[in-house]
């Protein structure tokens, strides 16, 4: 996630000037940042990014959760895009879910809300293509021709 050119995890990580371990300034350097931040928590190697992700994995599920409210995605809500299935063993985290469904009186409706992530790279492409044939499919029924 990129805030105004901006990545807010990788500031997180480096904007405490003093502690951030050498090691990680240099493979940030040399890495996208999100993959470096990724690794080093998942890994076990760096508090440091294990907090950073921790608050993206809280955020995004904050976000989810304010979405699955705003359309009620009662049949689920699903994650996607490049960033969940990098982080699926995070996102199984307490923390995750905990941000998801912390809405007050509305937690009931939201922890009845199954949340998955989509696993397949092409699933937008493919949800395309299906959206394409819909729409042919819809002109040939209408008698309308190319």
């Amino acid at each position: 996630m990129k805030i105004g050119g901006e990545n807010p995890m990788h500031n997180l990580v480096l904007g405490r000037h003093g502690e951030e371990p050498t090691w990680l300034v240099d493979q940030m350097r040399h890495k996208d940042p999100r993959v470096v931040i990724t690794e080093n928590t998942l890994r076990g190697n760096s508090s440091l990014c294990t907090q950073a992700l921790d608050l993206f994995v809280s955020l995004y599920g904050t976000e989810a959760g304010n979405l699955a409210l705003k359309v009620m995605a009662t049949g689920g809500v699903y994650l996607g895009g490049g960033s969940a299935p990098k982080i699926i063993a995070k996102l199984r985290d307490p923390v995750f879910m905990n941000a998801f469904t912390a809405k007050g009186r509305m937690k009931p409706l939201l922890q009845a809300i199954p949340v998955r992530v989509i696993l397949n790279p092409k699933a937008a492409l493919i949800g395309a293509a299906r959206c394409a044939m819909r729409q042919e499919l819809s002109r040939n029924d209408q008698g309308v021709h190319h």
